[in-house]
């Protein structure tokens, strides 16, 4: 029997994925990819499958570029797999 722990993650994913697609969901999904921190540091949004990610500073622009293969797998997998194909960071 799995822990309700390990069955959050794919219960919101599966309630995600089944969601029309708004800018509400993306900035959904990114603060569950990415934790408070990173979500409070950066503002993002959806352009034909590029997610635009502005973060406050270069430091946090660095963590985002650092990261950007593990958060685009955590977004496809609560958003799908061809909702966000590339990540693109930049400074406000």
């Amino acid at each position: 029997m799995d822990s309700i722990i390990s069955a959050v993650p794919g219960a919101i994913a599966a309630l995600l994925r089944d969601a029309p697609l708004s800018a509400g969901k993306v900035t959904f999904a990114w603060s569950a990819a990415v934790g408070p921190a990173l979500q409070r540091a950066t503002a993002v949004r959806l352009e034909d499958g590029v997610l635009l990610v502005d973060a406050a500073s270069r430091e946090w622009a660095r963590e985002v570029s650092r990261s950007t293969y593990i958060i685009l797998r955590r977004l496809q997998q609560l958003l799908g797999d061809q909702t966000v194909t590339q990540i693109v960071v930049r400074t406000k």
